[in-house]
């Protein structure tokens, strides 16, 4: 399992701030690691410009990231996640699709930098602070130990397997 590439997914009601935030951290922090992705459960038309600055600053495109919503991420073929973190408090209390491979899931609150209030500058400082606080969780999450990694994907294997032996016999 070391050359594995763990698939994260972050959600957030809109998918436009937060969320599009922690995407972009982890995938150019955490490459070769892992694999994020991120969506919502109502998502907006666009992510926010700031995030989409942010993102930019990290050196993606800005087209690269658009709000989706996470039914895309329940449908067959969609990549299976092993990781999924709600990164605002709405969607954390939302019912979520049922997710293939019953990945772990954790819940990172943070503010909400769409929010904020005032010029441009105020809101960057916002975007900056939220930026911020979300990489120093995904550092913590890249740094832990591949063998911790590891037992997280074997726990969701061992569900699945309960799982897929469950329903066989149910029928």
């Amino acid at each position: 399992m070391a050359d594995r590439l763990f698939n994260v997914l972050f959600l957030c009601t809109h998918n436009s701030a937060r969320s599009v935030l922690a995407e972009a951290i982890l995938n150019k922090f955490g490459a070769g690691k892992f694999r994020a992705f991120s969506a919502g459960s109502h998502p907006k038309a666009a992510p926010n410009p700031f995030a989409l600055d942010m993102a930019a600053q990290l050196g993606f495109p800005r087209d690269t990231f658009k709000s989706k919503s996470w039914d895309e991420f329940a449908l067959p073929g969609a990549p299976q996640m092993d990781i999924i973190i709600t990164v605002c408090d709405d969607a954390a209390g939302e019912v979520c699709p049922v997710w293939l491979g019953h990945p772990a899931t954790a819940h990172w609150g943070f503010a909400d930098p769409s929010a904020t209030q005032g010029d441009d500058h105020a809101k960057r400082a916002a975007f900056n602070a939220t930026f911020q606080a979300i990489k120093r969780r995904i550092d913590l999450l890249i740094n832990l130990p591949l063998e911790k990694l590891e037992r997280l994907a074997l726990a969701n294997e061992l569900k699945r397997i309960h799982r897929d032996a469950t329903d066989t016999s149910a029928a």
